[in-house]
């Protein structure tokens, strides 16, 4: 065994201290905060054709609206509040419950651990005007045909839960 000769002695249990305070620094990590979002995979049958609603945000990126659960509300108010909040649809309804995504991000030097909790809505009104909540940095809302949304969402997690809402949709439909 090769050691290496420096000038300082170190005595077994400070080597042993020493080492021990590396290996608490390896495997130490900031606790997260954990937050609540409730939204939805929203859809519509308009003459036949099976759309989804996504919207983008100031950075380009696609997904579904969602938000932050607030106090005394359950998911599914928080879902259809956000819904509406972000998109202008009034008129919709939970058809089913998907799952939920669950992500870390960082914010202000804070690290976040997200659970996000995804319904399968439907909008009742065909023709509601759309309106980007844009004061919260959406600058888009719009409807997607399947193939469509998918390619645009950027999140893997989103679409997995898009795929599923399609595949419940179609076969509670009868849509090819």
């Amino acid at each position: 065994m090769i050691q290496k000769k420096t000038n300082e002695r170190t005595s077994p249990k400070k080597a042993q201290n020493k080492t021990r305070q590396n290996h608490k620094s390896k495997n130490h990590r900031a606790k997260a905060v954990k937050e609540y979002t409730a939204g939805g995979v929203v859809f519509r049958i308009k003459e036949g054709q099976l759309e989804f609603l996504l919207l983008q945000d100031v950075k380009g990126r696609w997904s579904i609206p969602k938000g932050h659960v607030e106090s005394g509300e359950t998911l599914e108010q928080t879902a259809i509040r956000e819904i509406g909040e972000e998109t202008g649809l009034m008129n919709i309804k939970i058809i089913d419950k998907l799952d939920k995504i669950h992500f870390f991000y960082r914010m202000n030097g804070k690290l976040i651990f997200m659970t996000t909790f995804v319904f399968l809505m439907e909008s009742i009104d065909l023709d509601e005007t759309l309106m980007p909540e844009k004061s919260e940095g959406i600058v888009d809302v719009s409807w997607f045909d399947e193939q469509a949304a998918l390619r645009a969402i950027e999140y893997k997690a989103t679409k997995v839960l898009l795929e599923e809402g399609a595949k419940r949709v179609k076969k509670a439909y009868g849509i090819q």
